[in-house]
C-alpha cells in the first residue's frame, strides 16, 4: 500500500516561490512521461485500476505499475501498488503494439494479474502526460514538487510517501502557511485528471 500526502498549488507563482524555498534541499530533478493503458471498454478504470509505463529522464529507465483501489481524502491518498523495470526500448514498443504488452503475462507479476484477475484479452494505448518533478530532502522527508503537463492544461502538486501521512501533512502544511503559499487538499489523482480531460477546480 501506497500512502502519500497530496497538496495541490493553485499556480505557477506558488510552485516557483515554494520551489525558490526549497531549493537548498533539492537532490535531483526527474522528466517523467507518463502512459495508460486500458482495454476499449475500459475493464481496468471499471475496476479502480491503472496500468502505466512510465519513463524517465529520456527513456533513461522506466517502469511498469499497476494502480487498484485509490483513496484519497483530506490530502492523504492511499493506492495499492505494484512497480517493475521494464525496458525503455520495449517499452517504447507497447505504445504502437500495445497488446505486446500481453505477452508479458509469464514474466511480469502485473501482466499476469492483469490478464488473470481482470480477465483482460485486448489493450489499447489512452496517451498519458508529462510531469517534472523535483525532489527535495527536507526534515527527514522526500518531498516531490510536481509541475504535470496535460494536453489541456498545467497543474502543480507537491507529494510525500509517508508512513504518518497525519504528522508529515500538518508538517508540510505549516512550512507553507508560515511562508505564505496558498494551497488545498489534492481531490483527484492524476490519472482521473487526464482521464476527465480537465483540470480540477
Amino acid at each position: 500500500m501506497e500512502v502519500e500526502v497530496k497538496l495541490r498549488l493553485p499556480n505557477s507563482n506558488s510552485h516557483q516561490k515554494l520551489s525558490n524555498l526549497l531549493s537548498p534541499f533539492h537532490t535531483k530533478t526527474l522528466a517523467q512521461e507518463n502512459i495508460f493503458f486500458d482495454t476499449p471498454t475500459t475493464t481496468l478504470a471499471s475496476n479502480n485500476s491503472a496500468l502505466r509505463l512510465r519513463f524517465y529522464n529520456l527513456d533513461a529507465y522506466s517502469i511498469l505499475s499497476l494502480k487498484s483501489k485509490p483513496k484519497l481524502s483530506q490530502g492523504i491518498s492511499q493506492v495499492e501498488e505494484l512497480e517493475e523495470p521494464i525496458d525503455p526500448s520495449l517499452g517504447r514498443s507497447f505504445l504502437t503494439n500495445p497488446n505486446g504488452l500481453l505477452g508479458l503475462s509469464s514474466s511480469s507479476q502485473i501482466m499476469k494479474r492483469v490478464v488473470g484477475e481482470f480477465r483482460v484479452g485486448e489493450l489499447i494505448c489512452l496517451g498519458g502526460f508529462k510531469n517534472v518533478r523535483g525532489v527535495y530532502d527536507w526534515k527527514g522527508l522526500k518531498l516531490e514538487l510536481d509541475e504535470t503537463i496535460y494536453d489541456f492544461g498545467v497543474s502543480y502538486e507537491i507529494e510525500c510517501e509517508s508512513k504518518e501521512p497525519e504528522r508529515d501533512k500538518k508538517l508540510i502544511e505549516g512550512f507553507l502557511e508560515e511562508n505564505g503559499i496558498d494551497f488545498e487538499y489534492s481531490h483527484v489523482n492524476k490519472f482521473a485528471v487526464f482521464l476527465s480531460g480537465k483540470l480540477p477546480k
